[in-house]
């Protein structure tokens, strides 16, 4: 089969390496996003797909724009692609593309479709609480990850899973499965199926206010979407009219004999921090970090900045 491959980030990498070590696939071409800005000095850094690809010896392309490019329409119907592998490329695909390869344009995406539809599955998925997700393929159509199922494959969600955690393993996860459904669809094997849209949830593209701690949300979910949310966006709040991000947390149950604390009171209790949740619930905070100072562990911050009875973060 040839192949065209289109991703940019590390979550691509290993579904990229799985098939340029398949004796029966020939990937042609790597489509990614152009180099960008990163570090201190701002200088261009490629991104991880397109080391691996220069690495193997494998063309790359990196078009600013695809949906009317000539230039790159012509290159990739110059490969005359049976399929085209779609890993987190970060664009949407026009209705040329799709309708260019005899096996479709094979997509895998990190979550078990319907659920989690979007450019965020990962972090949405651990940040609702999720104990499973897992990966699929579907052939991609003009819908945002609405198109047929082919192939799926589940992975547990750990209690202590960041989404920094979960991504690697789902990413090898994938890898194997985005080979298995091009050989079956080769092969002729697999059968399509429509997803379920009225079971569909969404994963929207992250924002910094997403990260924004509400205290009336219970101690549970706010623990979810601190997992959910790192590195970025965090989980973040205020203290004494500065910002301050939470690190490390669990939902607890305070002291014997303390009274309940409204959403986003503060209790310290010898070395312990405790702040209050909807519900009635509480967070007992471990690691958190104060505007220009350095991530520390609850007692530093305790004996450092000694919070009051009755004050609160927001």
């Amino acid at each position: 089969m040839n192949i065209v491959f289109c991703g940019t980030p590390e979550f691509a990498v290993p579904a990229l390496a799985a098939l340029l070590d398949a004796a029966d696939l020939a990937v042609r071409l790597v489509v990614c996003q152009p180099d960008r800005p990163s570090g201190r000095g701002l200088g261009l850094a490629s991104p991880p797909v397109k080391q691996l690809a220069l690495e193997r010896g494998i063309p790359v392309a990196q078009p600013s724009r695809i949906k009317e490019n000539p230039e790159f329409r012509g290159q990739l119907q110059s490969f005359m692609p049976d399929a085209i592998a779609v890993v987190a490329y970060g664009r949407i695909l026009p209705p040329w593309m799709l309708g260019l390869p005899k096996f479709g344009n094979v997509n895998l995406h990190a979550s078990l479709l319907p659920k989690y539809r979007g450019a965020a599955p990962i972090q949405w998925a651990v940040a609702s609480g999720e104990t499973v997700t897992g990966v699929t393929t579907m052939r991609l159509d003009e819908g945002m990850d609405t198109g047929d199922l082919l192939l799926q494959a589940a992975c547990p969600i750990q209690p202590e899973d960041t989404a920094e955690t979960l991504a690697p393993r789902l990413a090898a996860l994938g890898a194997p499965l985005l080979l298995a459904t091009l050989r079956g669809l080769a092969a002729g094997q697999i059968r399509p199926e429509p997803q379920d849209a009225g079971a569909a949830t969404y994963a929207p593209l992250l924002k910094k206010e997403d990260g924004r701690i509400a205290f009336n949300r219970t101690a549970a979910e706010i623990a979810h979407r601190l997992r959910g949310f790192m590195p970025w966006p965090g989980a973040y709040s205020r203290f004494r009219g500065k910002a301050l991000s939470l690190w490390d947390v669990i939902p607890a149950s305070l002291p014997s004999g303390t009274s309940p604390l409204a959403p986003g009171q503060l209790l310290a209790s010898g070395d312990n921090l405790f702040v209050g949740c909807g519900n009635a619930t509480v967070l007992e905070i471990s690691c958190l970090q104060v505007e220009g100072k350095k991530r520390m562990p609850a007692a530093d911050f305790v004996h450092g900045y000694r919070p009051q009875p009755g004050e609160s973060f927001g």
